[in-house]
């Protein structure tokens, strides 16, 4: 193996924000687009917990967690400063009880509860989004780092589980801000459409 291989997702949040990362940051890799009904045996064997991203370094090294693949990738080359831009704790709440309620109001029949509750919970968080967005034209200031491309792809999700129903909220500031992402170059490039990899298939190289 020459470049790292990054078995990905494309729609999955924790996909995204490594793919953002990766990109951004001018790296390379072997991209590797996995079908979640039919898991390759390579990455079980590197990262057995099943889930996706696992980014598998030419030495063997193995970085199992998408923030930890976002960190690797921007401490090589950080062009644009992100790291700079890494609030820690607004990761972590966005990774814990955003992301609980998120599955529980997007996936209602494979969690007990009600999904209407756990929107409204949701929706707190989107509102503390939208109260710093007020302040300043990203999470951390005036331009994009590490914790909106963290973020931005679990709002994106959050969002389109009833669009109408989040268009008609008044967070003016977190829909524009979630706009600007979703038209930026940067994750037009990192959601191309691989078709799912399987052993023997010529490398597919993923570079910014």
């Amino acid at each position: 193996m020459t470049e790292p291989v990054l078995y990905s997702f494309r729609r999955c949040p924790y996909a995204m924000r490594a793919r953002l990362a990766v990109m951004v940051s001018g790296s390379r890799c072997y991209l590797r687009e996995i079908k979640l009904s039919a898991k390759p045996a390579a990455m079980l064997e590197a990262s057995p917990k099943g889930t996706v991203p696992v980014l598998v370094l030419p030495s063997g090294a193995v970085i199992e967690q998408s923030i930890d693949i976002m960190r690797w990738a921007l401490a090589r080359r950080d062009p644009e400063g992100w790291l700079a831009r890494d609030d820690e704790a607004l990761i972590a709440a966005n990774d814990g009880p955003f992301k609980h309620d998120l599955d529980r109001y997007k996936y209602p029949e494979r969690h007990e509860g009600d999904p209407a509750v756990h929107r409204e919970s949701g929706a707190a968080f989107l509102r503390e989004l939208d109260t710093r967005l007020a302040a300043s034209p990203q999470l951390c200031g005036d331009a994009r780092g590490i914790t909106d491309a963290a973020i931005m792809p679990f709002v994106r999700q959050f969002a389109a589980v009833d669009r109408d129903w989040f268009d008609a909220q008044p967070l003016t500031h977190l829909q524009a801000w979630l706009a600007g992402h979703l038209a930026s170059d940067l994750f037009a490039a990192i959601m191309v459409r691989p078709a799912p990899w399987s052993p023997g298939d010529a490398p597919l190289v993923f570079a910014g």
